[in-house]
């Protein structure tokens, strides 16, 4: 089963899951919280007020080496998105890859990810704890702040007022 059957298969449709696969194509899941979802928005929210030259994605999946990874969040310039259409998994990774650490990931998980989206052609790499702090890299490793997304702030405050 290739990737797009596997999205449009009725088996998986409704899974409270986010679903990857690994080198052998086997596929592998991970329970997401609430909490990762309200990180989610807040970024997405962040990307579309700093970052007008391109769109934000959800879940989106990118080949890899490893098989098809899914970034909880990407930002993509519109060139990104002028190549790559609607690619299913994209062939390339977006520009800005954002992953939210969730109980069931480890740091060790998040650096394979990180190396694989930055072999894909990433060119940062976000990384969201659980207390929504961010943590920014480039290939050549941590940076103090995006260069690509101006602005963007250091930590993510979930705020119900």
């Amino acid at each position: 089963m290739n990737w797009q059957e596997l999205c449009d298969s009725k088996a998986f449709k409704d899974l409270p899951f986010k679903v990857e696969t690994n080198q052998w194509g086997k596929i592998e899941m991970s329970p997401a919280s609430n909490e990762h979802g309200l990180y989610r928005v807040l970024i997405i929210e962040w990307l579309i007020r700093l970052a007008q030259q391109g769109k934000p994605l959800v879940e989106c999946s990118i080949e890899t080496s490893q098989g098809v990874k899914v970034a909880d969040v990407a930002w993509g310039s519109y060139g990104f998105f002028q190549r790559n259409k609607r690619q299913n998994p994209y062939q390339e990774s977006p520009e800005v890859v954002i992953e939210i650490i969730s109980p069931s990931n480890s740091r060790a998980e998040m650096n394979k990810k990180k190396r694989l989206y930055f072999a894909k052609g990433a060119r940062e790499f976000w990384l969201c704890d659980k207390d929504g702090k961010l943590t920014f890299f480039n290939p050549q490793g941590q940076i103090p702040e995006s260069v690509l997304i101006q602005g963007f702030p250091q930590r993510i405050t979930i705020d119900f007022a």
